[in-house]
């Protein structure tokens, strides 16, 4: 599901789980449960097998689960996002393909990220779901200003449009993304741990305190939305769209 590999010091995670990784409760619950089997490595570098990063929720899963799936999937995405955005220690995401909606978020949790192709943005509203809250807060720490067009235009960036917003930081060609993300993982760790792991908290601590204000409040709403019966139509209808 998330493979792992030792590359002098790095852990790289690479998810391996469907033809497009897509994110359902076990992708979820496996990405902290790996950074934490990692906590000793001094940098970690998360990748993507095959053609994508990760094309996001597997929606399919979220319709067939029903209300209860939702319960337990949507805290899953706001921890899984969260240990990432926390992780003490450098992290870069090497996004090798496709990186929509939840994908994305994944990738924004990551202190530096490069692409290398696909797309990458925000789809939710386009299949009817709203944000909660640490996903939305997250997004806003990596691209600011930008995150209303983001959000409500629901669209994919290409890497050049990512980068321009600040979304990507690099453009890799594709046979060199895993060797320049470990090169600036190699440079990031240079700094004590303890100074990054301040600096990274400080950075992150505006963000973390929207979240402790808003989440209480919004992420019922949330949880309300995504399990109700007009959502799990909107969700067959666009699922039956992607298929046409």
């Amino acid at each position: 599901m998330i493979e792992t590999a030792d590359h002098d010091g790095i852990a790289v995670l690479t998810l391996n789980h469907g033809p497009v990784n897509a994110l359902d409760l076990e992708l979820l619950t496996a990405v902290p449960e790996t950074l934490a089997a990692v906590a000793d490595a001094g940098a970690v570098v998360l990748t993507g097998g095959g053609r994508s990063f990760s094309a996001g929720v597997d929606l399919k899963r979220i319709v067939e689960g029903g209300p209860r799936y939702v319960g337990e999937f949507l805290p899953a995405l706001s921890v899984a996002a969260l240990a990432l955005f926390e992780h003490p220690k450098p992290v870069v995401a090497a996004v090798n393909g496709h990186a929509l909606a939840g994908g994305c978020v994944l990738a924004a949790a990551c202190d530096l990220r490069l692409m290398s192709g696909g797309t990458i943005g925000l789809t939710e509203l386009a299949a009817g779901v709203p944000f909660p809250t640490v996903p939305l807060e997250i997004m806003r720490h990596a691209v600011g200003p930008a995150l209303d067009a983001l959000v409500l235009g629901a669209g994919r960036l290409t890497p050049g449009q990512a980068r321009s917003i600040g979304l990507v930081h690099e453009i890799a060609e594709p046979g060199l993304l895993l060797a320049a993300a470990l090169r600036h993982a190699e440079g990031l760790r240079a700094a004590p741990p303890d100074v990054y792991a301040l600096a990274k908290h400080q950075l992150h601590r505006p963000a973390r305190e929207r979240i402790d204000a808003a989440r209480a409040s919004d992420d019922p709403l949330v949880r309300e939305i995504w399990s109700s019966e007009r959502t799990f139509a909107t969700l067959r209808g666009y699922l039956a769209s992607l298929r046409r």
